[in-house]
């Protein structure tokens, strides 16, 4: 808040992004920002009452999570295009609108396609309206001192989304309510909500929001079709072999037309005249680092946020509620974290701050897959400590992550063409979402096969049991409890080897200095 408060004090000139009150725009930027990014998290903890109330089947749920986040990396790239062609402000204003609509269908959704749908729509204003919001901070703001504290508070607000989205999702989740005499599920409000916050920035947006500068060029559309359709058949792959194994034909064909779809959206890239990624961004080295990392990180942010809010109702027993205050200490060291960030990047090189954020992230996770369990029969029920198991890796999660995003989003867009700034941060945004489809759908299922296959072993030592007596209701509950803690806890380890790797990048090759990013000079490989 110190942040922000300086950002909007020392706003009060002219700027390139002709207007003079900088802080309000950051605001209203931030707000809108953190709406797009809970919506990650917000339907987490309502799930089991989704699933309920729609009559979603186990392997069918989590595409409620996925959905969204492949909508909205699918198009962000078309979204941060749209917004250098058309200008920055109106491609913001149309995403929020979008997004509110598609909110609105979601709090009514009477079916399955229903929400899905919505859903996806919500991705799709979520990729318009985000990239926009990035590239006027990034045109807006001078750089050095002043953008660094807006990359500061924007990339706090990204970060501590996804948690508020799980707090927020709790208590909306546990809160039924009648409107006109109508019963309303709490599930719904943590879509309706979004309607009234959605208007009021768009109709607030002319106010406090100067239009950008537009650019010439033409949409790739044929660019944004092949790349998201081949992003959705790898998503669906990974996760239909969940439940149906590697060796089944829908898998293996919806796998290889996905990376087909992806081999030939290269194609039209390289050859196309005003490509929807253009090759060059990728170009610098410290770029492509940045956007690698970027494509990692969120990827174990999801799995955690994910396992864990499942693991402590269906495990622990904790209401929805109780749930998504369990991560109020996410937001927190996020926000310090970030701010420590925000303030050493001017003094120390971005490589040791993302590389230490990533070293913690990835520690974290690996304790994370320390919680205790029992997976041999009879199952004795292991009562896990939040203070002992969960607390303490929560906490260095989020002062990793804060470390980690401040620094990486200000090396992932720098020195990029002014015409480039509203794609590159598309990019950006891009990996950070795909990463995290990607990654929970990786991981889902790492855990769906591993939670198959000692759920086989437990439940024949049960059956061969039943010969002395069969095993109670509340036996093969346990069972089921301590096979998802045992699949959860893999998926922890092996989303700690992914990001440990992604630190491994990061300490070999961001050879950036921290003197560089106080300008908009040409550096050295800068394209």
């Amino acid at each position: 808040m110190a942040d922000l408060n300086q950002t909007a004090e020392v706003s009060r000139e002219e700027t390139r992004g002709g207007h003079a009150h900088l802080g309000w725009a950051l605001v209203l930027i931030c707000i809108a920002q953190l709406m797009v990014v809970l919506d990650s998290t917000i339907a987490n903890i309502a799930m089991p009452f989704i699933k309920e109330d729609l009559g979603f089947s186990a392997a069918n749920l989590p595409w409620v999570i996925t959905g969204y986040a492949l909508c909205f990396g699918g198009f962000l790239l078309l979204g941060g295009r749209m917004a250098d062609l058309y200008g920055r402000r109106r491609i913001f204003i149309i995403g929020l609108v979008i997004f509110a609509i598609a909110s609105a269908l979601g709090g009514i959704a009477q079916d399955q396609i229903m929400i899905l749908g919505s859903r996806g729509l919500q991705g799709l204003g979520a990729a318009l309206a985000s990239p926009a919001a990035l590239a006027l901070i990034t045109t807006t703001f001078p750089a050095g001192p002043q953008r660094n504290r807006a990359f500061g508070v924007y990339a706090a607000i990204s970060g501590v989304g996804a948690a508020i989205g799980l707090i927020l999702g709790g208590w909306l989740t546990g809160t039924d309510v009648s409107v006109l005499g109508m019963h309303i599920h709490g599930w719904r409000l943590t879509f309706l909500i979004n309607v009234p916050i959605g208007i009021a920035a768009a109709l607030l947006a002319p106010a406090v929001l100067g239009e950008s500068e537009r650019h010439g060029g033409e949409l790739d559309v044929p660019g944004a079709i092949t790349g998201t359709a081949g992003l959705l058949g790898i998503v669906y792959g990974l996760t239909h072999s969940a439940t149906h194994g590697w060796g089944n034909t829908t898998t293996v064909l919806s796998l290889v037309f996905g990376f087909l779809l992806l081999a030939l959206f290269l194609v039209v890239e390289s050859r196309v005249e005003h490509p929807l990624l253009p090759f060059r961004v990728f170009s610098n080295r410290t770029r492509a680092v940045s956007f690698v990392a970027m494509m990692v990180v969120p990827a174990a942010m999801f799995a955690m946020f994910f396992y864990l809010s499942l693991y402590m109702q269906n495990v622990m027993g904790y209401s929805p509620l109780k749930t998504g205050f369990s991560f109020l200490p996410f937001p927190f060291g996020i926000v310090i974290s970030a701010t420590i960030g925000s303030k050493l990047i001017a003094r120390v090189d971005p490589r040791f701050l993302a590389g230490t954020g990533t070293l913690m992230a990835g520690t974290a996770l690996f304790g994370f897959s320390r919680i205790p369990y029992d997976t041999t029969y009879p199952v004795t029920f292991v009562h896990a400590s939040y203070l002992t198991d969960i607390f303490p890796f929560i906490v260095l999660m989020a002062l990793g992550m804060g470390m980690v995003f401040v620094p990486l989003t200000l090396t992932a867009v720098h020195h990029l063409r002014t015409e480039d700034t509203g794609i590159g941060s598309g990019v950006l945004n891009t990996m950070q979402q795909v990463g995290g489809a990607l990654g929970l759908s990786i991981l889902s299922t790492v855990a769906a096969h591993t939670m198959n296959t000692t759920g086989d072993t437990l439940q024949a030592a049960a059956t061969a049991a039943g010969a002395t007596g069969a095993p109670s209701d509340d036996v093969l509950h346990m069972i089921g409890q301590m096979v998802f803690a045992h699949g959860s806890t893999v998926a922890f380890i092996v989303g700690s080897a992914m990001i440990l790797t992604a630190s491994a990048f990061v300490w070999l090759f961001l050879d950036v200095k921290h003197e560089e990013l106080a300008t908009d000079g040409p550096a050295v490989g800068a394209h």
